[in-house]
């Protein structure tokens, strides 16, 4: 007898909504029978609930749903593995190319704004240290003021 889950089974066990679930079935990505009155009912298999696992594993690692459809039905074709790997391997190299990429670009920005910071606190300090302690100027005018009245 095979295993079959209901939507609200695997949205508790993956931790995702029910209209996820609905959402990754219009993309094609599940596939699950209907029963019931109307067939509003949606029964998902082993091999469904397989497929969201893998689904949410490669939203996780930044796979888009294209790419997880193409990774997916290779996976169930019935040829050779070699392409099947050769595949997985090629998208999971062009997505570390792009997230090391983008960690440059963080690195780059996070060193921009911390020298940002570093000036404007700097700047901050000189003014904030020019109001509470007087200026030249004004100590000058503040002792011909105390001159003036002795």
């Amino acid at each position: 007898m095979t295993t079959q889950y209901t939507i609200t089974e695997l949205a508790r066990e993956f931790d995702v909504t029910p209209r996820a679930i609905r959402f990754y079935e219009d993309q094609g990505l599940l596939a699950p029978s209907r029963e019931g009155a109307g067939g509003l009912k949606r029964v998902f298999s082993g091999r469904d609930r397989t497929r969201l696992k893998l689904t949410l594993r490669g939203k996780r690692l930044g796979f888009t749903l294209s790419e997880i459809r193409t990774l997916l039905d290779l996976y169930e074709s019935p040829t050779d593995t070699l392409p099947q790997l050769q595949a997985f391997l090629d998208t999971v190299v062009h997505h570390r190319e792009i997230l090391e990429r983008q960690r440059a670009d963080l690195d780059a920005t996070l060193e921009d704004l911390a020298q940002y910071e570093a000036q404007a606190r700097g700047l901050l300090a000189r003014s904030v240290g020019c109001e509470s302690e007087p200026d030249e100027r004004e100590k000058a005018g503040a002792s011909q003021a105390a001159r003036a009245r002795t």
